[in-house]
């Protein structure tokens, strides 16, 4: 079977971007082999005043530190980080943006949790989604999966007894499928997005939703539908962030023929002011993101 080294040398990236795709792929292992070391909260909170797994604290440490001996990383945008991380005698020039554990609340109930990083050129974390260079996650279900896209299609991995990430699928497409899922309070959600909600009941969608947005989206991917993050009373930012999840997740669904928004607007084009940049998500099958943007233009 193909791995991911194979494939990486059948596409035009250079050889120091596949070493470090390679170096970030395989962070897995050890992630993965520390879960059962990790399963409490650490008593710490992020820069947003979330509560920190102590698998949050143990995955972003341990990335930052492999890509920073690595020098081929002159900054590290993380989720787990109030400041981007800065390597300035790096003799690479990628910047990498990345959610180290994403949906950690999920840990201790043993559901999938994921890892989602995107790779620019040019040594600046804060640039618009559609620049990526790459976008990748690595989920951690009953297998570990990689999904990627380089650009040229998406394509997903997984991790073979071996430990040696070798090919699943190759061109994945997002079916135009009826899968639906959103985050936050119901009763806050605004008018546009209750009624996008009741139209995908209407047309027999099927409620799919973990508190995991890889592992949320990796359904999506696979059976088509849409996962939503809404604005909200009082929250007209939403709450997931358009650095660390949003631009890589919608860089991938982009490259699989769906798309990203935030109600209005193409995510992939919007330039982030800061790294803790948040906005409301729509991201999945593209009729239905055209459809959740129909819904919030009527209440505009």
């Amino acid at each position: 079977m193909k791995t991911l080294r194979q494939y990486l040398d059948e596409t035009a990236c250079e050889e120091p971007l596949k070493d470090l795709i390679e170096l970030i792929a395989y962070q897995s292992i050890p992630i993965r082999d520390a879960f059962i070391d990790n399963q409490s909260y650490a008593g710490t909170e992020n820069t947003y005043g979330e509560e920190q797994a102590a698998l949050d604290k143990w995955a972003d440490d341990h990335i930052i530190s492999v890509l920073g001996k690595s020098g081929f990383v002159k900054a590290i945008a993380s989720e787990e980080q109030a400041d981007i991380v800065r390597f300035p005698d790096a003799f690479g020039d990628y910047a990498v943006v990345m959610d180290p554990l994403d949906g950690s609340s999920l840990i201790q109930v043993n559901l999938a949790v994921g890892t989602i990083v995107g790779i620019y050129r040019g040594g600046d974390a804060l640039q618009k989604g559609e620049d990526l260079a790459v976008a990748m996650y690595m989920l951690y279900g009953p297998m570990t999966v990689l999904t990627i896209t380089v650009g040229g299609g998406v394509y997903t991995f997984a991790l073979d007894s071996d430990g040696i990430f070798v090919l699943l699928k190759e061109n994945v497409r997002i079916p135009e499928g009826t899968l639906f899922g959103s985050g936050g309070i119901r009763n806050e959600w605004l008018p546009g997005h209750h009624d996008f909600i009741s139209l995908c009941e209407q047309k027999g969608g099927k409620l799919r939703y973990s508190g995991s947005f890889v592992a949320d989206f990796h359904q999506i991917l696979t059976y088509g539908g849409i996962y939503c993050y809404p604005a909200a009373r009082g929250k007209p930012e939403g709450k997931l962030r358009l650095v660390f999840e949003a631009n890589p997740i919608g860089f991938i669904a982009k490259q699989a023929g769906g798309a990203i928004s935030d109600g209005t607007q193409d995510l992939l084009t919007v330039l982030p002011e800061k790294p803790d940049h948040r906005t409301p998500i729509y991201v999945g099958s593209k009729s239905l993101i055209d459809a959740a943007e129909s819904c919030m233009k009527e209440h505009n």
